[in-house]
């Protein structure tokens, strides 16, 4: 594992991708199941407004920092991630790719109906060999019957690498539910994932990404998340002030 730092009270894995990928690999042959968030700076600040979401978040065993505004943050507070950022679907993909190599099987849980499948399609394509296992749409009770019979599904189905598209925290929040039921190696929680993988949704330009704007170009194709948008510089601006916060601070 990376060294751990501390951004605002969740903690990261100072690694890059191909550690990250490396990690994940391992679960593959412990007998302890690996779980794997990708909080960006959203989730760390839906953390700091409810702090009971800290246990959830740091319950992983690899915690990557998804979000250009996480490594900002950590070089604020001098504690930087100096690998930077590792996008939740750069590491599913490379997770993919693995697979396909390994003989890994792979399901999808999570999206609108139609959106898994499409996306195992197109995946299956781009890695020869690559064996999804099964898929589910995200859209069934999280609990109760529904959510026990999607956990029978995912076991019937001998998958040893599971994706999470629920959104955060319901993603988090199911697979800390039923961790003990599933009978999976390692699972991740990823978001939207399955909508890039399906073609339904679109990264930014690389040079976006590479500029640490990609938050700003999905913005400018979904005005509408303006709302949660706003949590980036408030995110920002609350580091400042922490930090500023801790210089005054008598030392004890």
């Amino acid at each position: 594992m990376g060294e751990k730092i501390s951004i605002r009270g969740v903690q990261f894995d100072d690694v890059n991708l191909e550690e990250a990928l490396a990690i994940v690999d391992g679960f593959m042959t412990n007998e302890c199941k690996g779980v794997v968030h990708t909080p960006n700076s959203e989730i760390v600040q839906l953390c700091i407004e409810q702090p009971a979401y800290y246990d959830l978040i740091n319950a992983a065993d690899l915690i990557i920092p998804d979000g250009s505004g996480v490594v900002l943050a950590s070089k604020i507070l001098k504690t930087p991630l100096a690998k930077g950022k590792v996008a939740g679907v750069d590491l599913a993909e490379n997770t993919l790719s693995l697979a396909a190599k390994k003989g890994y099987k792979v399901f999808f849980l999570g999206g609108k109906p139609g959106v898994a499948e499409r996306a195992a399609e197109r995946m299956t394509e781009k890695y020869p060999g690559l064996m999804i296992a099964g898929v589910h749409d995200g859209y069934f009770e999280k609990t109760g019957a529904e959510s026990e019979a999607v956990v029978a599904s995912i076991n019937e189905a001998d998958a040893q690498i599971l994706f999470v598209c629920l959104g955060v925290p319901v993603q988090e929040e199911w697979m800390r539910a039923n961790r003990d039921q599933l009978q999976v190696n390692v699972m991740m929680g990823l978001g939207g994932s399955l909508d890039v993988f399906a073609g339904t949704a679109k990264r930014a330009p690389k040079i976006f990404i590479k500029l640490g704007l990609e938050w700003f170009y999905r913005l400018l194709k979904q005005p509408s998340r303006i709302g949660r948008m706003m949590k980036l510089p408030r995110f920002l601006l609350g580091t400042v002030f922490s930090k500023k916060q801790r210089k005054r601070e008598p030392a004890e």
